[in-house]
């Protein structure tokens, strides 16, 4: 059975990534920092479909976190799938009057926590360590291309850092038997602009998206869920975007 082990599911894309997969017939570890019940909500989703799932704490701006998380996942057997999801943006603003422990915490967190993660999925997933193969999926964001100015350069850097290791990994891991990907949502109905300080964001931006409105998480799990499937075989090293026509 195809085990899929997705950071910060509790909420937001990941969450509804978590319950796509167990429609499908994933096995789901379901990584959270803090809100418990959330988290519980997501496994008890997942097993109402019949599949395995259990739920993990740990922040991936810790390396001893990320390493616990991975050996809590084992429990539900080998390794197939990973999706890393887990992205904060900070507090917005300009760049001259950001701080610098909190542009460290989003790199953290954003790229370093991905490089940590795909060491130990590797591990796990690569036939040349004994695994299985599979697919991983990183999730980064159109401020990669558009650069984020005046609200959170340091986001968008970080989501260009997520698309240089999806380009570097995907050849890097082709031998391994092992895919990577990335999404990148456009605007979407998540907490991140509430959490950056700009909840107005999505109704701002808006009239800018060709399609009018901003995506849904189902949306954007739609597309990692191709991605992490069969049905995507012989792709891999590609960004999806998945934006309105943005």
């Amino acid at each position: 059975m195809p085990v899929l082990l997705i950071t910060g599911a509790s909420r937001g894309i990941g969450a509804a990534t978590a319950k796509l997969a167990a429609a499908r017939g994933f096995d789901v570890a379901v990584n959270y920092k803090s809100d418990e019940q959330a988290a519980a909500e997501v496994v008890a989703a997942v097993k109402a479909k019949g599949r395995k799932a259990v739920a993990i704490k740990a922040d991936m701006g810790k390396e001893a976190d990320i390493e616990r998380m991975f050996k809590e996942a084992d429990a539900l057997g080998a390794l197939t799938h990973f999706v890393y999801n887990t992205g904060i943006p900070g507090k917005a603003g300009r760049i001259d009057g950001a701080s610098p422990a909190m542009m460290r915490e989003v790199m953290d967190v954003n790229a370093l926590g991905a490089l940590f993660s795909v060491q130990h999925a590797i591990r796990r997933m690569s036939k040349k360590h004994g695994g299985q193969g599979g697919a991983i999926v990183l999730l980064s964001s159109v401020a990669a291309d558009i650069g984020g100015p005046s609200e959170y350069v340091w986001y968008a850097a970080s989501k260009g850092a997520i698309e240089s290791m999806t380009y570097g990994l995907s050849k890097e891991l082709a031998g391994d038997g092992i895919r990577v990907n990335s999404v990148s949502p456009g605007a979407s109905e998540t907490r991140v602009h509430a959490d950056a300080g700009t909840p107005d964001k999505l109704a701002r931006i808006a009239p800018m998206i060709p399609m009018g409105r901003a995506g849904k998480p189902e949306e954007q799990a739609e597309a990692v869920m191709f991605l992490l499937s069969d049905a995507a075989s012989y792709i891999s090293g590609t960004i999806l975007r998945v934006a309105g026509g943005r």
